[in-house]
C-alpha cells in the first residue's frame, strides 16, 4: 500500500519533472490536479456510497496518511513528499526545542518561529516550478498568509477561493495555464463539520454530498491531457470515552507540557522524570492506548525516518488511543475538548485515506 507522501512525488514524475519516482504508477499527462478533502477517510467513504455517488464509482484505493493522522502532518507530507519525521510538522502542538513552550502548527501565532526554517525541506511546488511547471494552490483566502501555508505552500501561486463555485472556477483557470500545470485544491468543511457534530451525524453526511459534487464539478472541467486525484489528510472517529488530563493528577505528575491532540498525545516530561511519566501513563492508559517512549516510537518507524533536529519536537512519552477513547484536557484545551469527531491515531479509520482518479486524455 502506498503512502500519502508518495502522491506529490508520483505526480511530479508523471509531469516529467526529473528526479522523482512514479511509485504510484500515475498516468503521464501534462496537467494534474490534486483535490485534498480534509477528513475524508477511506473507511468513511466506503461506508457512505449513497452520499458520495460520484466518488464511490471512481477507480482507486487506500493510502496510509502517516503518523500522526493530522492535517498539519499530512499537508507537510503532501507539500514535500516526505514522511512527518522528514519535514518536521509532527502534529497540532509540538515543542519548540529549547524554548520551553509549544507551537500550535494550525494557528501558528508565535512570531519567533519562522515557518521556512521550522519546515526547512524544499516543497514539491518549488521543485515543479523550477522545472517550468505552472503551479497553483487553490483554497480559502483566510489560509493564504498563515504559518502553516508559509511552511507548506511556498513555490505555488496561491489562488484564493471563498466558496465551492470559486474552487471550481479557480481550478479550471489554473489547469489551463502553461504547457504543464500542477494544481492543488484544499477544502476543509467536511473535517470541520465532523469535529463539531461527529462523522456519524446527519450534518456530516449532508456535507459529504457537497464534497462529492465538488469533485464531480472539478472533474467536469478538466482540460484534455489532465488527471484529477482525490485524496485526504486523515480519517475520523467519534470517541465516546473521554479521559481528562486536567482531572487526573496521576497523569500530570512530572509533566512539563502536554502537546499533540486527543488521539495522539505528546507528553513532555520534567528533567529526569520521563521514566516515571512513561510508567504512570502506561499503568493508567495502557489497556486502551499505545503508550511509548519517544525512542521506542521512533525505532518502530511511526514517523518514518526522523531528522535529528526534529527529535526534540516529539514528546518524551507518546500516548495513542486504539480504543474508543480520547485524551482531552478540559482546562488547557477547552475548545478542542468539546469536539465530537477526532483523529490522529494509528488505527485504520484514521490512517487510511483514498486516492481516486479521473483522467482526460
Amino acid at each position: 500500500m502506498g503512502a500519502l507522501a508518495d502522491v506529490p512525488t508520483s505526480v511530479l514524475a508523471a509531469l516529467d519533472v526529473p528526479g522523482f519516482a512514479n511509485v504510484l504508477e500515475l498516468p503521464e499527462l501534462p496537467r494534474a490536479c490534486v483535490l485534498i478533502i480534509d477528513g475524508l477517510g477511506w473507511e468513511l467513504l466506503r461506508a457512505h456510497p449513497d452520499e458520495a455517488p460520484f466518488l464511490s464509482t471512481l477507480p482507486g484505493g487506500p493510502l496510509t496518511a502517516g503518523f500522526p493522522a493530522t492535517t498539519v502532518a499530512s499537508l507537510g507530507s503532501l507539500a514535500t513528499g516526505l514522511p512527518p519525521g522528514g519535514h518536521g510538522l509532527l502534529g497540532v502542538q509540538v515543542a519548540i526545542p529549547g524554548a520551553g513552550r509549544l507551537l500550535n502548527c494550525l494557528r501558528w501565532k508565535d512570531p519567533e518561529v519562522d515557518p521556512r526554517t521550522f519546515q526547512p525541506a524544499p516543497t514539491v511546488y518549488e521543485k515543479a516550478a523550477a522545472d517550468g511547471v505552472d503551479v497553483s494552490y487553490v483554497a480559502l483566502g483566510f489560509y493564504r498568509d498563515s504559518g502553516l501555508s508559509n511552511a507548506t505552500v511556498r513555490g505555488a501561486t496561491y489562488r484564493p477561493a471563498e466558496d465551492l463555485g470559486e474552487l471550481v472556477g479557480r481550478t479550471q483557470q489554473a489547469l489551463r495555464e502553461g504547457d504543464r500545470s500542477f494544481v492543488t485544491v484544499y477544502h476543509a468543511d467536511l473535517d470541520s463539520t465532523g469535529h463539531r457534530y461527529g462523522c456519524g451525524s446527519d450534518d456530516w453526511r449532508f456535507q459529504l454530498r457537497f464534497v462529492d459534487l465538488l469533485a464531480e464539478r472539478i472533474a467536469a472541467v478538466l482540460p484534455a491531457g489532465s488527471a484529477l486525484y482525490v485524496t485526504a489528510d486523515h480519517g475520523m472517529v467519534d470517541p465516546t470515552e473521554r479521559v481528562d488530563y486536567d482531572q487526573v493528577p496521576e497523569l500530570q505528575a512530572g509533566v512539563a507540557m502536554l502537546g499533540g491532540d486527543a488521539r495522539c498525545r505528546y507528553v513532555y516530561a520534567d528533567d529526569g522524570a520521563a521514566p516515571d511519566v512513561l510508567a504512570a501513563w502506561q499503568g493508567l492508559l495502557g489497556d486502551r492506548a499505545w503508550v511509548y517512549s519517544r525512542e521506542d516510537a521512533v525505532a518502530e518507524g511511526w514517523f518514518g525516518p526522523v531528522e535529528p533536529e526534529m527529535l526534540g519536537r516529539i514528546g518524551d512519552v507518546i500516548a495513542v488511543p486504539y480504543t474508543d477513547m480520547a485524551i482531552i484536557a478540559s482546562r488547557l484545551e477547552p475548545f478542542a475538548s468539546l469536539m465530537t469527531g477526532m483523529h490522529g491515531s494509528l488505527v485504520p479509520a484514521e490512517q487510511l485515506v483514498p486516492l481516486l482518479r479521473v483522467t482526460r486524455a
